[in-house]
């Protein structure tokens, strides 16, 4: 098997990189299995393709490959999980007692370090670990989350498990160990490490805001930098957020309205009771001091403002409807008093 991946592909070592994917495609359709059935021969080459173009579309790994030859796996390969050298890979479980925020709680990890990058791309080698085998301050990490708005008046706690690169303790990041590659990572110089990663979300948190989670960034222990994450409070079916206070809007029946009634109003707090005054306007807003979200740096809470709505039903009975003629007529002389 030829290891020279521009002879495979039949292209220059200058080639751009819309003659490699020209190329691969003709070679791909040529040794493609179903246009070859029972030959061994064009399946293997098929693979070789393959494996050509994987590296030479991938402009990190070319750049290895033409700086190192053959052996450029052995010796500088890069960290596994695909273009841009990923390595993380998240997966989100609920802490007990924490209430259950799966659907809430959704996390992109992407944008290494100011970076831009794709869902799933992750942080090169030589970004964590500098020359000579000495680890270099592991880089930040950063991630968008989104909760619910209940989780973000109570806090919450979230525990996830990340997969990220570390220092192989073998070579300590270099690679290689008596100028032979790693036996332990096979040249790499990393390995991927499974840890715990448990996450607060304070109370009062708001979109736009980041919660910062000391060392548990990329990096080896002791030298890894730190997790962002974004937040994004997710919309409430019923409750808006503005500032610190909460609106709601409460729909009322005209005799509630007319007559003045006592009312559960639901908070995130729970269900408390408010008094309607009689003679009630649709629009009319009543406060609920200390009722809205708490303030992340701690003092008063805000409000939850509630606007009156009056109702009115779909149908209206014969009975209802002599009723309310009969409201008609006591306001005959005059009526647009209802409007004040």
């Amino acid at each position: 098997m030829t290891t020279d991946y521009y002879e495979l592909l039949g292209v220059a070592s200058n080639a751009s990189d819309d003659e490699i994917k020209k190329a691969f495609r003709v070679q791909a359709r040529k040794y493609h299995p179903d246009a070859n059935p029972n030959d061994p021969q064009a399946a293997e080459r098929f693979k070789e393709i393959n494996e050509a173009y994987e590296v030479l579309s991938d402009p990190e790994k070319r750049r290895r490959y033409d700086s190192l030859g053959p052996d450029w796996q052995r010796y500088a390969q890069a960290p596994p999980g695909g273009p841009g050298g990923g390595g993380f890979r998240v997966e989100y479980g609920d802490l007990g007692g924490a209430g259950d925020f799966s659907d809430f709680f959704r996390t992109i990890f992407g944008d290494m370090s100011g970076r831009g990058g794709s869902r799933g791309e992750g942080v090169r080698l030589e970004d964590l670990f500098q020359g000579g085998g000495q680890s270099a301050h592991g880089s930040d990490v950063q991630a968008g989350i989104e909760i619910s708005l209940d989780e973000a008046f109570h806090g919450a706690r979230k525990t996830f498990a990340m997969e990220v690169e570390e220092p192989c303790p073998t070579c300590h990041g270099s690679g290689h160990v008596k100028r032979q590659p790693c036996p332990t990572c096979g040249g790499s110089g990393a390995q991927a490490v499974r840890r715990q990663v448990d996450v607060k979300i304070p109370a009062g948190v708001r979109s736009g805001q980041r919660v910062r989670v000391a060392g548990e960034g990329a990096g080896a222990a002791g030298a890894r930098g730190d997790l962002y994450l974004s937040v994004t409070v997710a919309p409430h079916p019923f409750f808006e957020r503005k500032g610190d206070d909460i609106h709601l809007t409460l729909p009322v029946t005209a005799p509630e309205a007319a007559l003045g009634t006592t009312l559960e109003v639901p908070t995130l707090r729970g269900k408390v009771s408010m008094k309607v005054p009689p003679a009630t306007s649709s629009g009319r807003t009543f406060r609920l001091p200390g009722y809205g979200m708490p303030r992340v740096k701690g003092g008063a809470a805000g409000d939850q403002l509630v606007a009156v709505k009056i109702v009115m039903p779909s149908d209206v009975t014969p009975a209802e409807r002599e009723l309310y003629e009969k409201l008609k007529a006591l306001r005959a002389d005059n009526p647009r008093a209802y409007l004040g």
